[in-house]
Formats: C-alpha cells, structure tokens, sequence
C-alpha cells in the first residue's frame, strides 16, 4: 500500500507517500495553506491506497479531516487511544503530541527500543522509548524561537535567519556575529546537554545505552560530539505514521 501521511505541525505541514519503509514522494506547505483545495489535490496527484494523519493544530484537524473521512480510502488518525503497538509509561497518554507518538512508532520501527528520539521542528522535543513504551520526555525552544525572540523582544537586534547560524565565529566582532555565536553555539550545547543527561538517566540501571534518533529541520545544529553518535531520519514521523496505518489493519 502506498499510505499518504499527513504530519501537520504548527508552522508547517509535512506529507510524504510511504510504501514500506520508502519515501515515494514528500513535501511541504504552510499549515495556513492547508486548505481542503491544497488536500484534494495531494489525493488526486499522488492516488495513495490509504491515509494517516498526526496533526498538534485542531483548527488545521477539523479542516482536512472530513475530506480525508470522505475519501473512502482505509484512514488512520494516529492519537493516544488509536495507536497500536505503542505502551504507554506515562500518566497522560493524551497530552503526547500526535506527531510525537509517531516518531515513537517510526523508532521501533527502524531502532528498536531503547531509542532517544530528538525532534528539531519549531519546538525541541525529546522523547523516550523504552520496551514499555513511550516514557516521557522534554521540549524545549526550538532554533526558530531563538532567533526570532531576540528580534522581537529587543528594539535593536536584527532578525537572524537559523540557516545563517552554521560557519561563524566563537567570539563576535558585531552584533550579528555575536547573536550568531550565541544562538547557534546555545542550541548545540542546550542539545548535548539534554542528550547527555537523558542518556544517563537511561543508563544508571544497568540498562544498554539508547539509539539517538535526531529529525527534523535544525538537525545540522547538533554538537559535534554528538554527530556521529546518532541517526539521522529526516521522515521520521512519516515512515511512523504509515507504520501505525499498517498497525490498525493488521
């Protein structure tokens, strides 16, 4: 089955066709442009066998979904009480963002558990998988909201775009090589922190280290004492989405 999957964040919305564990085709679009025109056109574009949704913006939801309803191809809206497959060490399975518990399934699907899976989108998320399932994790601010809130909160500093951050100097000799080195060497410290110490919590039982998974956009910001300690899924979400859809018609 070629699954289109739907993984709609709050900045933007990210669609692949998934066969297995293939990517056919993917993209991406505002969330703000979501619209069921933009979604009638993936489905008659890319004539998927099934679908799955994640989505963390109910307004985007309540949108797309009587379409995807409406299509009569088998649909799968991967939530806390419809994902198979994945237990749950947590106390409040529904507060986990959809597109977290993907990630999850996507981690078992390539790695196994235990896995550290770290998420660079507008926020920064870790989550942790275990053999009883998804155990907690943390978010933090994204590389986005770094940037933009020195601008916004400050009436001189500049707008820094992250994709400028990579190559500068350690010490800045103007403001903008200085807000450089401070967001971009910030967020790669801020990350091996959290993997360190997330590791070691993991570890402390006697336990064997977890598989980092790192995906999404701002994965190029990671430490580079971490760089070769991890692996890189770009669709993560996507390959758990169309794992969990094959789940829930198993």
């Amino acid at each position: 089955m070629a699954i289109l999957c739907l993984d709609v964040g709050n900045t933007h919305a990210h669609w692949g066709l998934v066969a297995g564990r293939e990517i056919l085709a993917h993209g991406e679009l505002p969330t703000s442009a979501m619209s069921t025109d933009a979604l009638r056109t993936l489905l008659t574009d890319h004539a998927p066998t099934g679908l799955a949704l994640a989505s963390v913006v109910p307004t985007a939801t309540a949108t797309i979904e009587p379409v995807l309803l409406g299509s009569g191809l088998p649909y799968h809206h991967l939530r806390h009480d419809t994902v198979c497959g994945l237990g749950f060490d947590y106390p409040r399975p529904a507060e986990v963002g959809q597109d977290r518990l993907a990630d999850c399934v996507g981690a078992q699907l390539v790695v196994g558990a235990p896995a550290v899976i770290v998420g660079m989108g507008t926020a920064t998320t870790v989550d942790i998988l275990t053999d009883k399932g998804y155990a907690g994790g943390i978010i933090a601010p994204g590389l986005g909201v770094m940037t933009r809130y020195l601008h916004e909160r400050t009436a001189l500093l500049p707008a820094l775009d992250p994709a400028d951050l990579l190559g500068g100097p350690a010490i800045g000799k103007s403001t903008v090589d200085a807000m450089r080195s401070g967001c971009a060497l910030g967020f790669a410290g801020m990350i091996g922190a959290l993997l360190d110490t997330v590791t070691a919590e993991l570890t402390k039982q006697g336990g064997p280290p977890p598989a980092v998974i790192v995906t999404g956009g701002a994965s190029v910001y990671l430490p580079a004492s971490w760089r070769e300690r991890v692996r890189h899924e770009p669709h993560l979400t996507l390959l758990g989405l169309a794992e969990s859809h094959r789940r829930s018609r198993a």
